[in-house]
């Protein structure tokens, strides 16, 4: 769970949790006061839900393939087959007041750092639609980054069994705790959705670690034209951690050069810029699409830049598909450290075991590349099965994408991950 902090903001952390009470109260009332349905008035609330079961298998034994950093395990060095990596069940509800209110609950479960299921909220917000073309929420709201910002945890909605790690692992968060205005305007044939949000994230780390930021702006236009759709999305937040601290601590008891590398490589109050472009053109028979994006910290997390092109033909039910993605570090990924020259000896030990800690840390950005190849079957409607095959290699010294290495794992070894998933919305 995310540690308390004392300069988190009062409204922004009660945000969430108004939403979620007024939504479910509007909920029950609407649902005591529904009388005859029309055949043009639009359904006081619906509830509808989505999952994934998936299941892979990893060769690399030294290492676990996952999705995101925030879950406790995957595939390969915990176990050579994990059902933890792509599985999911959400459950979403919509409450329709009249023309102008609306409000949305969300609820997630899938694998958490603590190895457990317990469900998320994952969107919780009231709509105002001020005019036909604006609107306002407040309360969790998806981030507006990559082109599947608004279905990232519905895996029936995109064609692999899971978006390109390379990218999509450098934003494991996915929500934002705020407010945010949508505007749907035209420019000749060219159709628009401009957004503009602002609120803070806690991640869900286990105690005694906590991780959150603050002063969170995102910027996202999406320019729809015939088959192609273009997503530019920007958001810049203040991201703090105590990833490191006794590291850091030990440090500054050297005096100005460690107070140096902690001023230069501590996550406490550090802007982070995430910076993707994305394109999508899809004739109903064919679709090529790709992402290619920028993360930048002022810190251990480092810099990378990221890209990933995918492609897929629909026959009858079935999809086959190909995606090529990277993701590289832009900046240093070592640090000399400490001076050793002028320590005496049982100092300069001292100080070349930190430094060593140090590099550990600074190595931090994630260097992969990937190929795959995949099918998707739609079994029938709201049903789909897919198989993908991953040929997937870290690089430059890079854990890449995965986490729980053992001491005996290599970067730069090539490795295969094979996976099923059974994809299902209702």
């Amino acid at each position: 769970m995310p540690v308390a902090t004392p300069d988190m903001p009062p409204f922004f952390s009660t945000t969430c949790r108004t939403a979620c009470l007024l939504l479910f109260g509007i909920a029950t009332g609407a649902h005591a006061q529904d009388g005859p349905a029309t055949a043009n008035s639009p359904p006081a609330w619906s509830l509808s839900g989505f999952g994934t079961l998936g299941a892979v298998h990893s060769n690399e034994r030294r290492a676990d393939y996952t999705t995101s950093v925030l879950k406790a395990s995957g595939a390969g060095a915990t176990r050579a087959w994990s059902a933890d990596v792509d599985s999911r069940l959400g459950l979403q509800l919509d409450v329709n007041l009249d023309r102008r209110w609306s409000a949305v609950v969300q609820v997630v479960s899938e694998q958490r750092l603590d190895n457990t299921y317990r469900p998320k909220i994952e969107w919780a917000n009231l709509k105002y639609q001020l005019t036909p073309e604006l609107a306002l929420r407040v309360g969790r709201i998806a981030l507006p980054i990559f082109l599947t910002a608004d279905y990232r945890k519905v895996g029936y909605a995109y064609p692999w069994v899971r978006p390109p790690v390379e990218g999509y692992g450098s934003l494991p968060i996915s929500t934002s705790d705020g407010i945010d205005a949508t505007l749907h305007w035209d420019l000749g044939r060219v159709r628009n959705v401009s957004q503009i949000l602002f609120g803070h994230d806690d991640v869900d780390v286990v105690a005694p670690l906590y991780a959150y930021g603050r002063r969170l702006v995102g910027i996202s236009n999406t320019s729809d034209w015939g088959d192609l759709s273009v997503r530019v999305n920007m958001v810049r937040a203040e991201i703090t951690t105590n990833v490191g601290s006794q590291l850091f601590a030990a440090l500054n008891a050297f005096g100005a050069p460690g107070q140096a590398l902690t001023r230069r490589y501590a996550i406490d109050h550090k802007n982070a810029d995430i910076v993707n472009i994305g394109a999508n053109y899809d004739t109903g028979q064919w679709f090529v699409m790709g992402e290619a994006g920028r993360t930048h910290t002022r810190s251990l997390l480092g810099a990378t830049h990221n890209a990933y092109v995918s492609g897929g033909w629909r026959w009858l039910a079935l999809t086959p598909y190909a995606v090529y993605s990277r993701v590289r570090a832009s900046g240093a990924t070592s640090e000399a450290g400490l001076p050793l020259a002028q320590l005496p000896p049982a100092l300069a030990m001292r100080a070349a075991a930190l430094n060593a800690a140090l590099n550990v840390l600074a190595s931090t950005p994630q260097q992969q590349t990937s190929v795959a190849a995949g099918v998707r079957w739609d079994v029938r409607a709201n049903l789909a099965l897919k198989f993908q095959y991953d040929r997937v290699k870290p690089v430059h010294g890079s854990r890449g994408t995965l986490t729980n290495t053992t001491p005996a794992f290599r970067s730069d070894r090539a490795f295969d991950v094979a996976s099923v998933a059974l994809d299902f919305v209702y």
